[in-house]
């Protein structure tokens, strides 16, 4: 026996080249970290699911089937009753004259929706014991395609475009940022839509023609989300090392967000992505993407022709009566944010709801928004523009559990019938709806259900369908199962101008 209590035979016998009887001692000790000796591995199953899917648009929709075939859906909408104004006074014994009733036709493609994925023999052998990978595989598919899909209801461009911006308007200041003395730089702009917002980075630029190649080999090329590229325009700065340059181009329309780049003609490189329609440059670009990347001004990269129409681009198509309201630039880099009237109300907010009630005589039932959009109108809501609370709160609760903080998730229109139906009730309020996919300086006014009679469909938009949800186990043509999850359908919008977007909405 050795001193440790093993015997020189069993130490033999388990002794690996390198190894000391210390070591093999440690072996029948509780080890101390996930990694070390013989133990179990103590794993929660399965596993969890930690990705939010966050799909409100979607969830409001109907998914209605479609079997009448074709490659699109087709509908018409009366848009105007007795558009000519006429009288509904009658002469003795005599009937009036016909009213005019405006019409609008419209129309969207059917697209296909969907992810690709797979799982391995080795994967599904290995997490046998663990989770049914199969299973969780299409789940997550599933789960993956409605977060897409609710994207598109959002932003999709299927057949509009966004325009290029004019080149952009430069001033110089000699203080406020850190660029050299009498440089000439060179500034362009390009709008973007929420994919481009959402898949942009100064790191690794806005995207432009993205070429996807499929598991079935074949590849699709489409819009990233990135529209035409401005013109340049060029200053150049004064004396001293702390120079700034701002920035601004008229907003375009469908536009979320605004690429910037600058630097020496020619070579301008990205250096900002604002959700506004101005920019302050106070140091030179950080990006490595260059303008002339994107191709000659008029390429547009915006449109991707394998979507549909989303709400913000259905609202900035021409020829159906919408609105948009847009922020004026304000001071460049910082915008126009949105306007407390001091009274607890937000005066953009109102001028959407009046002209909702003026021209269609209806109002919102949501207003989709952002987290900073909610932040800011809770401050203008909860203070006026002089610093004052517009309303008094009185507060109860035991010493030591006092809980900071308020937030406002609605408003009140004060355009139309949201009174209150009973004496003693609350009038009704607009709920709001944060987004995650929704950039802030956006926010849209959006009408579930129409006050007009007569209407066969009970809400203002749906998802028409000519084949809903499946899910398609593909062939083995090697070691792996092979999974997608599909359908195919449109948005269909009944009345565009019932949604509003308010858009460049600074942040303050």
């Amino acid at each position: 026996m050795n001193p440790s209590g093993v015997t020189n035979d069993t130490l033999d016998m388990l002794k690996t080249p390198g190894a000391s009887a210390e070591d093999m001692i440690k072996a029948w000790f509780a080890p101390t970290g996930a990694t070390t000796g013989i133990q179990n591995y103590s794993l929660v199953k399965p596993a969890l699911s930690l990705v939010p899917v966050v799909t409100p648009i979607l969830n409001s929709l109907s998914f209605d089937t479609d079997t009448s075939g074709g490659i699109q859906s087709n509908w018409k909408a009366i848009t105007g009753l007795n558009t000519n104004g006429l009288s509904a006074g009658l002469s003795e014994g005599n009937r009036g004259a016909p009213i005019a009733t405006a019409t609008a036709d419209y129309y969207a493609s059917f697209k296909s929706f969907g992810h690709d994925d797979y799982v391995t023999d080795e994967a599904r052998q290995v997490a046998s014991d663990y989770m049914d990978l199969l299973a969780r595989a299409q789940a997550n598919l599933l789960f993956t395609s409605r977060i897409s899909l609710e994207r598109v209801c959002l932003g999709g461009l299927g057949t509009y475009s966004l325009s290029a911006p004019s080149a952009p308007t430069l001033a110089t200041a000699t203080t406020g940022g850190t660029l050299p003395a009498t440089t000439t730089y060179s500034v362009i702009c390009a709008a973007l839509t929420t994919s481009g917002w959402r898949n942009g980075t100064i790191a690794l630029g806005v995207p432009g023609l993205v070429s996807r190649t499929n598991m079935d080999g074949s590849v699709d090329t489409y819009g990233g989300g990135t529209g035409p590229r401005s013109g340049n325009t060029t200053i150049a700065t004064g004396a001293g090392a702390t120079n700034s340059i701002t920035a601004s181009v008229p907003v375009v329309s469908g536009a979320v967000a605004y690429a910037w780049f600058w630097g020496t003609a020619g070579s301008e490189l990205l250096g900002a992505i604002t959700t506004i329609n101005s920019l302050a440059i106070t140091a030179l670009a950080a990006g490595t993407q260059t303008a002339a990347s994107l191709g000659a001004a008029a390429t547009d990269f915006s449109k991707n022709a394998l979507e549909c129409d989303g709400l913000i681009s259905i609202n900035a198509k021409s020829g159906y009566n919408t609105y948009t309201l847009a922020q004026a630039t304000g001071t460049a880099g910082v915008g126009t944010p949105l306007t407390a009237d001091g009274v607890g109300g937000v005066v953009e907010f109102d001028l959407v709801c009046k002209w909702m009630w003026d021209n269609l005589r209806t109002g919102p039932t949501r207003i989709i928004m952002s987290s900073q959009e909610q932040t800011n109108v809770t401050k203008k809501v909860l203070q006026s523009p002089g610093g004052n609370g517009a309303q008094r709160f009185m507060i109860q609760a035991n010493q030591g559990s006092v809980i900071g903080g308020d937030l406002v998730v609605g408003y009140l229109n004060k355009c139309g019938n949201n009174y209150a139906a009973k004496a003693g009730e609350p009038a009704k309020y607009v709920p709001f709806v944060i987004h995650p996919d929704l950039p802030p300086g956006t926010v849209i006014f959006d009408t579930e259900v129409l006050p007009y009679p007569l209407n066969d469909t009970p809400k203002v938009k749906r998802f028409i369908s000519p084949e809903p949800w499946y899910a398609t186990l593909w062939p083995r043509v090697r070691r792996r199962y092979e999974y997608g999850v599909y359908c195919r359908g449109v948005l269909q919008h009944f009345f565009p101008a019932s949604t509003v977007v308010l858009t460049n909405i600074g942040n303050g």
